[in-house]
């Protein structure tokens, strides 16, 4: 009888999920769990615009010395091009075996319920596909993802995707209004839990009171018209960078830092679809 790759001591390979967004790429190590979403460590973040091979080769010798299957989620193509050659020139130069794969809509363990499913961005399916895995089974859920763009998403209670709303976040909104006028400087740290001061004494408070309380009330506002939509007793799921920004606007919601990186994890520890 032959014997299996497992009876020969042979591992299973290291399975790795990379988030890459326009700001950053977030990257983790994933393993199966027996309920409920997979388990997600090592957490490593890289700058999306500019990073540093050694960086990457550094992360993936100490995180996952052994056979590494790279799965990667992408709404930034020129910065997942960067990462792939990255990854690539690490199992060339290591001598190690890193394989790689993009995670497609389809890899997902959710059923996309628009007329072009390969058009929505895989981060808001990854966190809805994650969402899907915790939310109790005859309720539909909202799922907030506030990154640079924020997005309020929509999930039936038989597991649909819906589709959203989607939003600029406070960075954007501050730079938008830096390029757009002639006197209105850039505000950072627009993200914080901090609520703003009102009314603004300064132009720099002024701007932090126009977004901080825009973004609060905007996001509430998309979560109440779909409960509309799905059920008024739709769980509401909260991820993203600065989410503790609007956190208090939703009442009962459950805040989940990893929420993308564990929906690609789900894709990572089953086959790849066809």
């Amino acid at each position: 009888m032959a014997m299996t790759e497992h009876a020969r001591g042979e591992a299973d390979p290291v399975q790795v999920v990379a988030d890459v967004g326009n700001s950053r790429i977030k990257l983790a190590v994933v393993t199966a769990a027996a309920r409920g979403l997979p388990r997600i460590e090592q957490r490593h973040d890289l700058e999306s615009h500019s990073f540093a091979c050694d960086e990457l080769e550094g992360w993936l010798m100490t995180a996952a010395p052994a056979d590494v299957m790279v799965s990667i989620a992408s709404v930034y193509d020129a910065a997942a091009a960067r990462l792939e050659a990255a990854v690539a020139g690490v199992s060339a130069t290591r001598h190690r075996p890193v394989h790689q794969r993009r995670v497609r809509f389809a890899d997902l363990p959710i059923v996309v319920d628009l007329a072009e499913p390969e058009r929505v961005g895989i981060d808001r399916l990854a966190a809805a596909a994650a969402a899907c895995q915790l939310k109790v089974a005859s309720r539909g859920c909202v799922v907030i993802d506030c990154g640079t763009a924020a997005s309020v998403d929509v999930v039936s209670a038989d597991g649909r995707f819906l589709g959203g709303a989607i939003l600029p976040g406070p960075a954007l909104m501050a730079r938008s209004l830096a390029d757009g006028t002639s006197l209105l400087p850039e505000v950072a740290a627009l993200g914080e839990a901090a609520t703003p001061a009102m009314p603004g004494r300064a132009t720099n408070e002024a701007i932090a009171a126009g977004i901080g309380f825009g973004i609060r009330g905007g996001v509430a506002r998309l979560v109440a018209e779909a409960r509309r939509s799905v059920g008024e007793d739709a769980e509401v799921f909260l991820t993203g960078g600065w989410r503790a920004a609007v956190h208090g606007e939703l009442v009962g919601a459950v805040e989940l830092p990893d929420l993308v990186l564990a929906g690609i994890a789900l894709a990572a520890v089953r086959p790849a679809a066809g």
